[in-house]
């Protein structure tokens, strides 16, 4: 009857743990929803405002370039990787941290000093690399404000020379079932315009181009990080309802393979119990 026990208990627990995850995929694909709202109503804006720059960029005196346009020889780089808060996700933060690692030994004896936005990967890769910065309070209360604030700090490295390249790595969200890795260049801006990028038509810029240039830059910046940390938010969202999802699977097999497992031993048990109780029939008989 001991064997018994045990197994009712476990099935319970196995429940218990059901239940659990079915509820945390369904706070997940509300989430989700959410993020992806998001994501579909930055994304116009952030395409048009680098078209727009490309534009403007093309047809700027070079004489002046903007120093944020500057490639310099690499010195010294600097990674930003965003991960989660929370874990229960899969692969979703131990793919960037591999990622991470890979980049860094692609830039040989340079070692990239790295910000975090995210606390699990903040706390693994602290112990390899040099954290100059932690951003784990920007899932608190996200918002473009305080994007803003961290992209401003970002900028302002490179501006000083602190720092020759800034890149982004993170999950770029495809769909709840799949979360592409991505680096992402941030700075030095990538200028691949043409003679075709060039502003057409008979504009009038106020004050002047090189000005609006220096104007809409930082807030492009600003919407890019956002954009990817709305990313990478959509991707935890999909990768946690994914890994939930397939969590509650195993643990309704499990249950039930407890169950038939219970109602084996029960019948094995009231099995031995009859036959016992018909040989101290026949022994009282004889």
């Amino acid at each position: 009857m001991s064997g018994l026990k045990e197994i009712r208990n476990r099935i319970s627990s196995v429940s218990s743990t059901m239940q659990i995850t079915n509820a945390m995929k369904m706070v997940s694909a509300a989430k989700l929803k959410k993020a992806q709202d998001s994501i579909t109503a930055t994304l116009p804006y952030s395409n048009k405002l680098s078209e727009l720059i490309k534009s403007i960029s093309a047809s700027v005196d070079s004489t002046e370039p903007n120093p944020l346009f500057e490639k310099r020889e690499l010195k010294k780089p600097l990674l930003v990787v965003i991960t989660s808060n929370k874990g229960l996700c899969g692969g979703f933060n131990s793919n960037i941290i591999k990622e991470v690692y890979s980049l860094a030994s692609e830039y040989g004896p340079i070692s990239p000093d790295l910000l975090t936005i995210g606390k699990k990967g903040n706390d693994i890769l602290r112990k390899k690399f040099n954290v100059i910065n932690s951003h784990k309070e920007v899932y608190d209360s996200f918002s473009y404000s305080s994007v803003k604030e961290i992209a401003e700090n970002i900028t302002q490295r490179f501006e000083g020379e602190e720092y020759d390249e800034i890149v982004l790595v993170y999950n770029h969200f495809k769909n709840a079932a799949t979360q592409i890795i991505t680096k992402e260049q941030y700075l030095p801006i990538h200028d691949d315009s043409d003679d075709k990028g060039n502003v057409s038509g008979d504009y009038i810029f106020e004050p002047n181009r090189a000005k609006i240039l220096e104007e809409l830059i930082p807030k492009s910046l600003a919407i890019q990080l956002f954009k990817a940390i709305s990313d990478s938010i959509a991707g935890e969202h999909g990768a946690r309802m994914t890994a939930m999802h397939k969590a509650t699977d195993n643990a309704t097999d499990l249950r039930d393979q407890l169950k038939l497992t219970y109602n084996k031993a029960r019948q094995t048990a009231i099995t031995n119990e009859i036959l016992e109780i018909v040989g101290g029939a026949e022994a009282l008989n004889s």
